[in-house]
């Protein structure tokens, strides 16, 4: 077992994303998991039924005793929730984690629609917690709520990465999923280049937990001493397999296999 990773995020109670994801994207990939539950969630492959926020004090509980016992070589964060949340984390990441690589997961929506972050939430997100990621994992959704512009194609996803470059994010994993193509095409942008990873569609239903997966399997690369590049290839590779292995449970977006075969 090699590359501590600490993850910052909601439960779900079904198991395919949040902290369960994180857990057993990071076990699988040979880490070693903590957590910080930011919130706990009552939802299955239909959606969210019910959200009940863990108390800032707590969250902050949690990160502190983890990071000065076990430490972490990387942290991954996903659902905040409100500015209470994003400011408890920040604080203690800015005085537990000061030089721990940050994967910053910007979770706004669940896969079947329910909001994860209040809306007046997402300037917190910018302004406390943007600055300390080592990267951003946004799909197009979020970097839309972020940027407040549409990002209808891949010509717009360069451009919409090096905006988020402009604003102090050292670096950008920008998910195209969203986009209705054929092809799937992320953008990994630096100061220095942007190298475009695409691959076919994999056509399923069973997609949710896809970006705490592909978040938490690049915190777990970069804990296990990889190049922000490797580990992203990684991932992206890992997230396909996860999908194409999917379990079928469910009848609405499914869960991956986070043991893909």
């Amino acid at each position: 077992m090699r590359g501590r990773v600490l993850a910052i995020a909601g439960s779900d109670s079904g198991g395919g994303a949040g902290i369960q994801a994180d857990i057993k994207t990071v076990t699988a990939l040979g880490g070693y998991a903590a957590t910080a539950i930011t919130a706990l969630t009552a939802q299955n492959t239909l959606g969210v039924a019910g959200v009940l926020p863990v108390p800032p004090a707590f969250v902050t509980q949690q990160i502190e005793v983890v990071l000065q016992d076990i430490g972490a070589d990387a942290v991954k964060t996903g659902m905040l929730g409100d500015v209470a949340v994003i400011e408890a984390v920040a604080e203690a990441l800015e005085r537990f984690a000061r030089r721990v690589p940050v994967v910053v997961d910007p979770v706004m929506v669940a896969k079947g629609g329910a909001r994860l972050l209040e809306t007046g939430a997402v300037d917190a997100l910018t302004r406390r917690l943007l600055p300390l990621a080592t990267v951003i994992t946004p799909n197009l959704p979020e970097a839309e709520a972020l940027l407040g512009e549409a990002i209808p194609d891949v010509a717009a996803m360069h451009r919409a990465a090096s905006m988020l470059l402009r604003r102090g994010v050292s670096a950008v994993l920008l998910k195209g999923g969203h986009l209705p193509d054929d092809t799937v095409t992320d953008l990994l942008a630096t100061a220095e280049a942007t190298e475009v990873f695409a691959a076919p569609r994999i056509a399923s239903r069973h997609t949710h937990g896809t970006g705490c997966t592909l978040a938490s399997a690049v915190a777990t690369g970069m804990a296990q001493g990889m190049s922000l590049r490797d580990a992203v290839a990684r991932a992206r590779d890992y997230v396909r397999r996860a999908i194409a292995d999917a379990p079928g449970f469910g009848a609405g977006h499914g869960p991956l296999n986070h043991w893909p075969g």
